[in-house]
């Protein structure tokens, strides 16, 4: 537990592509207002020299400094801001960023001296921090062995879903059954192995909808052209507003979550299969370390698959539009439940609440 005085949470980061209107912290930001704490936004103009910036304001009753997913860049200088306050910092990474550029992107090997520099340089900020917070048990475990922080002062918290849009609704059922893979088409996700399993698929009829953008998409739209299959009708739609996707994930049947290989997508429990789920969607997925024991031996409202094989993505989802599974697929109870026993808003606030409030 995190000890403090005050009533407020500083949420130190600058804006970029991933400010407050991120899913991760939107979530996060609504759980600490909803346990009582009241979250002050801090933007600095210069990461680096942010804690001078910080001293200027009027900052008071600060319980703890949040710094939110993919702002490594702010960690040092909240740091310095945190010790002459006394004010604990957690820091929310959500990825580590010498296991995005060494394991995802390959931009360079772990035993160059850009991967050795960056490894100091990520484990020097962690270091820093009082408390860090994981996303998965997998992520916990990658914190503590490969950045050496203390296992003990790491919490998880899912990333969740914003619960206010994503709910199970009530839609027409479709003539055709729908398979909706919905994301941005990088390689972690594994789009082309779904576009792939065209070529092996021989069940029941369905509608195989891709939707999003990336730079993975305008090859799966080759290999389904190259693959085309009289039993899989394939569509491709563009973004919509987020606004609206919790309605279209409803109109899907089943919903695809990752398939790529490699160890970090083996780490994450990516935001479609939390969404998926708490709409009341069955998800289809690879099986991987990330998920609860629980999760993994009851397989409630999800399907596995191992990642990268195409063949096995088709197999499951003949198996689950058969005739005799159809109705078992389309229930909303098993899905939404899973979600709520492992995954929902309250266990991100019960977490929340022991590691900062003690008492509210």
């Amino acid at each position: 537990m995190l000890q403090g005085v005050g009533k407020k949470i500083l949420w130190w980061g600058r804006l970029g592509n991933y400010g407050p209107d991120y899913p991760r912290n939107r979530t996060v930001i609504d759980c600490l207002q909803s346990i009582g704490f009241e979250v002050v936004p801090f933007q600095p103009k210069l990461s680096v020299l942010a804690d001078i910036e910080a001293g200027f304001k009027n900052f008071n009753e600060i319980r703890a400094v949040w710094v939110p997913c993919f702002r490594q860049r702010d960690v040092t200088a909240a740091a310095r801001w945190c010790r002459r306050n006394n004010i604990p910092l957690i820091f929310d990474p959500l990825i580590s960023a010498y296991d995005k550029r060494i394991n995802e992107r390959q931009k360079y090997s772990a035993r160059s001296l850009r991967g050795r520099r960056l490894l100091a340089w990520e484990r020097k900020l962690f270091a820093v921090a009082d408390h860090v917070i994981a996303d998965t048990q997998c992520h916990k475990a990658y914190f503590a062995e490969c950045l050496n922080y203390p296992l003990e002062q790491i919490s998880v918290i899912p990333v969740s879903a914003e619960e206010g849009l994503f709910f199970p609704q009530e839609l027409p059922v479709n003539p055709l059954p729908e398979a909706l893979f919905f994301g941005t088409f990088i390689g972690l996700q594994g789009a082309q192995f779904i576009a792939q399993s065209l070529q092996h698929y021989t069940g029941p009829a369905f509608q195989l909808t891709f939707l999003g953008q990336g730079a993975d998409r305008a090859k799966c739209e080759e290999i389904c052209l190259e693959h085309k299959n009289d039993l899989v009708s394939v569509v491709f739609e563009d973004w919509l507003p987020f606004q609206d996707l919790p309605k279209r994930i409803c109109q899907a049947d089943l919903c695809l979550g990752v398939f790529g290989t490699g160890a970090k997508a083996g780490r994450v429990i990516p935001n479609k299969v939390y969404q998926g789920l708490a709409c009341g969607k069955t998800v289809l997925t690879m099986k991987g370390d990330a998920y609860p024991l629980e999760v993994l031996e009851s397989g409630a409202g999800i399907a596995w698959v191992q990642p990268g094989s195409p063949a096995a993505i088709a197999a499951a989802i003949g198996d689950l539009f058969a005739p005799k599974n159809l109705a078992q697929t389309r229930s909303q109870v098993l899905p939404y439940q899973t979600y709520s026993l492992h995954f929902s808003n309250e266990s991100i606030r019960q977490t929340l609440s022991a590691l900062i409030s003690g008492a509210t």
